[in-house]
């Protein structure tokens, strides 16, 4: 009404200046001179006039708006209080899920509220406070509510999850609401749905998952021991274990799945088969469950551990085991089924399933990986465990398979020694029984192992399907390759300290070259049909591997020539030997060599094939005697007690040097290599005929030299032996006509 006043007393204020405007307009109409000017004036006033209307009008407007918004704000108050009135009841009555939806009702009334810019309330602040103050409140009831339904007994939390421990879980879940509070639908229900509502939910469940897990459902995947067991009691499931003595170590995947379904299903019937909100009138279906919602928050985790500790185990190692793994995958896909009936899984194939039907990869993948680390363990044993091998020694190995029989092959026939002597070539020549052989020395038996490791693998990758094939003669050559990187770094030290042991690692190497030579050769028929261009051998590593031990043992042999100088160095250069102490000085010298020749002598005796023996111990014994020549041959002046004294020197080395020569065991079967000495020593000639001059007169020595065609001419040269003359004898007539007749 007010306003209505207002505008009428405006609008009576308006009119007439209207009026009179227009019979002014009228009356001017003749009046040519003065038309512009009044026109001005006219559009001036009525503008303004215009103006101050519409300002009124205006403001009118607002003051409308600002009533309209009190009166939505009070409304909206309105509406909280109701909704926490309502609220309030409904929690009294225990209807969980209607407080719940009114305390969101509330939420929402308040959300409006604060929405409004430029419109802040004092009450606000304590109506927020209300409301948390009530939610807390509400969830606090829920949450005591949930301790009813779902009870966890849990062993003390110092003790870990072990078996034992695990025996003390237990889970009780209630069965029936108590007889005061009968309300409508199971209050497992109402509860769940009401922290749905308040969006507690999610951690709720996130918590009660993570329990099921820990001391549930992986320690059922870890021990097999584990069976659950259920007890129903009047209001009250009880699900706890027992335990029982296990068959095997592991469980068969088909148990363990049987003790998760069982879990699942106890789990489905009391506590999750429950929607997560209420039913809406229009669409009964497509509700989201529970179990559903469990299921997405601990699903990878527990296909994981499945996966881990029980399918992985039930890979089988060997070919003829992968037929029965049929049942594991069916007994995966059941499970999988059963789980998705239940809801706890959506979606197709998970990675279980997945895991368990890609057998054939994961069985090449295990049995490679089972190949190198037994091979790595071989590697890293000790190398001084020897075992003999012989020029008919072989490798025990199962009878290989047919040309042809490819992927049938299912069983192999009995066992048949591959002789070394025979070895059966393209044009089936055969070779003479030596070709292949291998002389007689020792081996690390891990060496032995390792080449039996390569042959029973690649005899496994002929009856296993293509794909597996291939990763199978790819690990074998894995073997080689890693021997050769880890064996000289894994075991250094020794090797460079132990003259022993770089022997038997030099006949290691020597013993896989020769086997890599043939290896792939055997197994051709089913390698090649599958590796292109026939790559199915091993024939590029032999070279890498013969390398390898000649490297070893001449660095060991490098070793023994240096100890060998640094003793000779002692001995005073053999100078005046006439001298006691210079004389002990020389015969401690040789005696050390000696020593250390012998005692190499017997580390390598029946280590290193003969002829590798004769020639390292003569290569070393040489060095011995060219190292004295060189010493005495440089000398000045050598008296006659002197030329003495050497010769005994000397003479010790030729009768105890050839007695180091013991490559065998048996000792009257070395005479024949100590008789062979000079073969093997390259200046044994030139050490005697020094020891024939160190005694004779000067006709001797000429007669010994016989115009430069005497055995003296053969290991000496002019020069030396003029020097020598010159140390051993004065200078007289006799001594001048002597060195006269050496040119």
């Amino acid at each position: 009404g007010e306003v209505c006043t207002m505008i009428n007393k405006k609008y009576n204020e308006f009119l007439p200046s209207m009026q009179s405007a227009e019979e002014l307009v009228a009356q001017v109409d003749g009046l040519s001179s003065n038309i512009d000017l009044l026109r001005a004036g006219i559009e001036n006033e009525v503008q303004r006039d215009l103006n101050v209307a519409v300002a009124e009008f205006t403001e009118l407007k607002q003051q409308l708006e600002r009533d309209t918004l009190v009166l939505s704000i009070l409304k909206k108050l309105q509406e909280f209080d109701t909704a926490i009135k309502e609220y309030n009841t409904a929690l009294l009555e225990k209807k969980y899920v209607a407080a719940a939806q009114q305390l969101e009702k509330a939420r929402s009334s308040l959300k409006m509220l604060e929405s409004r810019k430029g419109f802040e309330l004092k009450i606000l602040k304590a109506l927020g406070t209300e409301l948390t103050v009530q939610t807390q409140n509400m969830l606090y009831h829920l949450g005591e509510e949930w301790q009813k339904l779902a009870v966890w007994k849990l062993p003390p939390s110092k003790e870990s999850s072990s078996l034992e421990s695990v025996m003390h879980s237990e889970l009780h879940l209630r069965t029936v609401p108590s007889k005061e509070e009968d309300i409508a639908g199971p209050p497992v229900a109402s509860v769940l749905q009401a922290f749905a509502v308040l969006g507690e939910l999610h951690t709720k469940l996130k918590i009660f998952g993570q329990l099921l897990l820990k001391y549930i459902l992986k320690p059922l995947i870890s021990y097999p021991s584990l069976q659950p067991f259920t007890e129903e009691q009047s209001d009250v499931f009880i699900l706890r274990f027992k335990s029982e003595e296990p068959n095997l170590d592991h469980s068969s995947p088909m148990e363990v799945f049987d003790k998760i379904k069982l879990i699942f299903e106890v789990l489905y019937k009391y506590l999750l088969n429950v929607p997560l909100e209420q039913p809406a009138e229009d669409k009964k279906e497509c509700r989201v469950t529970l179990a559903e919602l469990l299921g997405d928050m601990i699903w990878e985790e527990l296909s994981d551990c499945l996966i881990q500790n029980c399918l992985v185990n039930s890979i089988p190692t060997n070919s003829s085991k992968l037929e029965q793994y049929i049942e594991v995958i069916k007994s995966t896909e059941e499970f999988e089924k059963a789980l998705k009936n239940m809801q706890f899984l959506k979606g197709d194939t998970t990675d279980l399933l997945k895991y368990a039907r890609n057998v054939n990869s994961h069985f090449a993948n295990k049995k490679c990986q089972d190949v190198i680390v037994a091979a790595r363990n071989l590697m890293t044993s000790e190398i001084h465990n020897t075992v003999k091998i012989t020029p008919d020694s072989c490798v025990a190995l199962p009878r290989l398979p047919d040309p042809g029989a490819g992927d049938h092959l299912k069983t192999q026939k009995p066992s048949k020694l591959l002789h070394n002597d025979m070895v059966n070539l393209e044009n089936e020549t055969k070779l003479s029984q030596y070709t292949f052989s291998l002389p007689t020395c020792r081996i690390s038996s891990s060496v032995e192992k390792l080449m039996e490791l390569a042959y029973q693998t690649l005899l496994e990758a002929t009856a296993s399907t293509d794909q597996c094939c291939i990763q199978l003669f790819y690990s074998v050559r894995n073997i080689f390759q890693l021997f050769y990187d880890v064996v000289p770094t894994y075991h250094r030290e020794n090797l460079q300290k132990l003259p022993q042991l770089a022997a038997i690692h030099h006949n290691n190497c020597m013993y896989i070259a020769h086997h890599l030579l043939t290896l792939g050769h055997q197994f051709r028929y089913r390698l090649t049909n599958i590796l292109c261009d026939g790559a199915a051998t091993f024939v590029d590593l032999v070279p890498g591997f013969r390398r390898l031990g000649m490297e070893c043992f001449l660095a060991q042999m490098r070793v023994q020539k240096g100890e060998i100088l640094e003793r000779l160095s002692s001995a005073r250069n053999f100078s005046n030997m006439d001298d006691e102490e210079n004389y002990r000085a020389a015969n401690k010298a040789v005696r050390q060599v000696l020593h250390q020749l012998k005692r190499l002598g017997k580390v390598w005796q029946d280590v290193l094939p003969v002829n590798v023996y004769c020639k390292a111990m003569g290569t070393l014994l040489n060095t011995a005697l060219t190292e004295i020549v060189t010493r005495i041959a440089a000398l000045e002046d050598i008296s006659a007690e002197d030329a003495d004294r050497l010769y005994s020197l000397c003479r010790t080395m030729v009768e105890e040097g050839p007695q180091v020569f013991t490559p065998l065991p048996e000792d009257d079967k070395n005479k024949k290599y100590q008789e062979e000495v000079p073969v093997y020593v390259q200046k044994w000639m030139t050490f005697k005929e020094l020891m024939i001059i160190l005694q004779a007169n000067l006709q001797e020595i000429v007669d010994q030299w016989a115009d430069g065609k005497g055995p003296l001419a053969a290991e000496f040269s002019a020069a030396e032996v003029k020097s020598l003359i010159r140390a051993l004898f004065q200078n007289t007539e006799r001594r001048a006509a002597a060195l006269a007749k050496i040119k």
